[in-house]
C-alpha cells in the first residue's frame, strides 16, 4: 500500500500545539510578581510608612532621645520615608509598562490557536450560536470578557501612572494630577478585586473540569 508523505505544511511545531506560548507564560508570571511588588508598596505606605501616624512616632522618639523638632520637622521626616518606597513603586510602574508593551507586541506574534482576540471572537460565535450557546459557552465568554478588562485597566493603570510620575514634564496642574491620582488609586481596588476573582477562579477550576490549568501557564498545556 502506498503511503503518503506529510506535507511540509501539514508538520505542525510542536509550540504552537500549546494552549499557552513561552512568551505569554514568561509575560504571565513576571507580571504577577512585580504587580504583587506594586501593590506591597501601597500597602507599606498606607499602614508602616503612614506620614499622618509616623510623625507623631519620629517626634516621641526623637524627644526620648534629647532631640526636639517641631511637628512639621517629624511630618517632613515621615514624607521622606513615604517618598522612598514610592519611588520603588514608580520603578514597578516603568516595568509594567514595559510589560504591557511586550504583550501588545507578542500579541501580533503569536500562533493564531493562541491570540487572545482570535479566541475571543471564536468563543462569542461559539455563544451566539443556538445550538451551542450553553452554560460551558457563556462561561468561556465571561473569563475571555473578564481577562479583556484586565487588559484595559492594566492599559488605565499605565497611562495614569504614568501621566503622575512625569506631571511636571507634562505640565499638569496639581487638581487635574488629584483627579488622576484619584482613577489610579481607584484602578488599585478594582485590580486587588480581579486578583481575588482571578486566584479563586483558578482553584475552583483546579477541582472541577479546569483541571491542570496552573500546570497549563507553567508548561504550555
Amino acid at each position: 500500500m502506498a503511503t503518503t508523505e506529510p506535507r511540509p505544511n501539514d508538520v505542525i511545531n510542536l509550540t504552537q500545539l500549546k494552549k499557552n506560548s513561552a512568551n505569554l507564560r514568561v509575560w504571565h508570571w513576571i507580571n504577577a510578581l512585580v504587580i504583587t511588588g506594586s501593590l506591597l508598596t501601597v500597602l507599606i505606605n498606607s499602614t508602616l510608612l503612614d506620614p499622618h501616624t509616623n510623625a507623631d512616632f519620629i517626634k516621641s522618639l526623637l524627644h526620648q532621645e534629647g532631640a526636639i523638632i517641631s511637628p512639621e520637622q517629624a511630618g517632613t521626616v515621615a514624607r521622606g520615608l513615604e517618598d522612598k518606597v514610592w519611588d520603588i513603586h514608580i520603578y514597578f510602574g516603568y516595568i509594567i509598562t514595559g510589560l504591557l508593551l511586550f504583550r501588545i507586541i507578542v500579541e501580533f506574534f503569536q500562533h493564531s490557536d493562541q491570540n487572545f482576540l482570535k479566541r475571543l471572537t471564536i468563543v462569542w460565535k461559539a455563544y451566539k450560536k443556538p445550538a451551542t450557546g450553553t452554560k460551558n459557552a457563556l462561561h468561556e465568554l465571561a473569563v475571555k470578557i473578564l481577562y479583556l478588562a484586565f487588559y484595559l485597566l492594566l492599559v488605565v493603570m499605565v497611562l495614569t501612572g504614568l501621566s503622575l510620575a512625569f506631571k511636571r514634564n507634562l505640565g499638569i496642574s496639581k487638581s487635574i494630577a488629584h483627579s488622576i491620582s484619584e482613577v489610579h488609586g481607584f484602578c488599585m481596588y478594582l485590580f486587588i478585586a480581579f486578583i481575588i476573582v482571578h486566584v479563586a477562579g483558578v482553584l475552583f477550576a483546579e477541582r472541577k473540569e479546569g483541571k491542570g490549568i496552573v500546570s497549563d501557564m507553567i508548561n504550555g498545556g
